[in-house]
């Protein structure tokens, strides 16, 4: 409930009615000596009402400036609430992201050994220095949208095309299978590509470089999307996060009146969401 909203609360036109049906009153019970009397009378009532009027629009329309004022205000900082709020997902998905498939990638390369193993740990190091300068960049983008006074030039968002670069960036085996989806909603669209995102790298994180299989596919007017992994790799260390990853997921799901399932599925992990979204099939 936005219960800080600013309310239109003005008694103006309540006093200015009560003081003339009042007038009213007290003219019905006064009489008049002469008819010159009773025209100066009412000549006076007239120029009376005609102020108590004129009153009431300059007091209404103060009134309802200074009101305009405070909600303008009050709508601006939602939008900077909101901003925040979406800056804090983005730096959340950059540092734990980037970060997280750092550490998997180091720890892959520290557990080959010999001659064999040359190979692997010389793709880690280029994995880690792609990933490296890409987190570098997008923390700079953010960090030059935090010190902009005015709007800044953001980078577009995620939309369904985007998802193979998404799995192949996870450092994983990872399949992925899009059905024919019609008209998706941007908003869905986005939320599809973090709830993938998010899937692989807690993979990542928990259950280490395994394989994994993403699925997006269109039941009637919801989007269902579902992540699952194949279970931790013998001897891996999870590397467990803060935990904030799911509660914002969740979040967004059910801000599109979605639901998020998470939870173990035979051997692995599973991630589903189902998203209401009405488009063309």
């Amino acid at each position: 409930m936005e219960t800080d909203r600013p309310a239109w609360r003005s008694r103006v036109w309540i006093v200015a009615v009560t003081v003339l049906v009042l007038l009213g009153l007290a003219l019905t019970t006064t009489g008049f000596a002469t008819p010159a009397s009773a025209w100066a009378t009412l000549a006076a009532v007239a120029g009376f009402t005609v102020a108590v009027v004129g009153w009431a629009l300059i007091r209404t329309n103060a009134q309802r400036r200074r009101y305009e004022d405070e909600l303008a205000a009050w709508a601006a900082e939602r939008a900077a609430q909101g901003e925040r709020l979406r800056i804090a997902r983005e730096l959340h998905d950059l540092a734990s992201h980037g970060l997280g498939l750092i550490t998997v990638r180091a720890a892959a390369a520290g557990a080959v050994t010999g001659p064999a193993g040359e190979a692997e740990r010389v793709a880690a190091l280029s994995d880690i220095e792609r990933v490296s300068r890409q987190a570098t960049t997008e923390l700079r983008r953010m960090l030059a949208v935090l010190r902009t006074s005015g709007p800044a030039p953001l980078r577009p968002g995620d939309t369904l095309d985007d998802l193979p670069a998404i799995v192949e960036a996870a450092g994983m085996t990872a399949t992925l299978e899009v059905e024919k989806l019609g008209d998706v909603s941007p908003g869905v669209q986005l939320t599809v590509c973090a709830i993938v995102r998010e899937a692989l790298h807690n993979t990542l994180r928990h259950a280490g470089p395994v394989g994994a299989r993403v699925a997006v596919h269109r039941d009637g007017d919801t989007i269902i999307v579902s992540a699952r992994d194949d279970g931790p790799r013998p001897g891996w260390r999870p590397q467990p996060g803060a935990g904030h990853g799911l509660h914002g997921l969740r979040e967004r799901v059910q801000a599109l009146d979605g639901t998020l399932r998470a939870g173990p599925a035979d051997d692995g992990w599973l991630l589903a969401a189902r998203i209401p979204d009405r488009g063309t099939a």
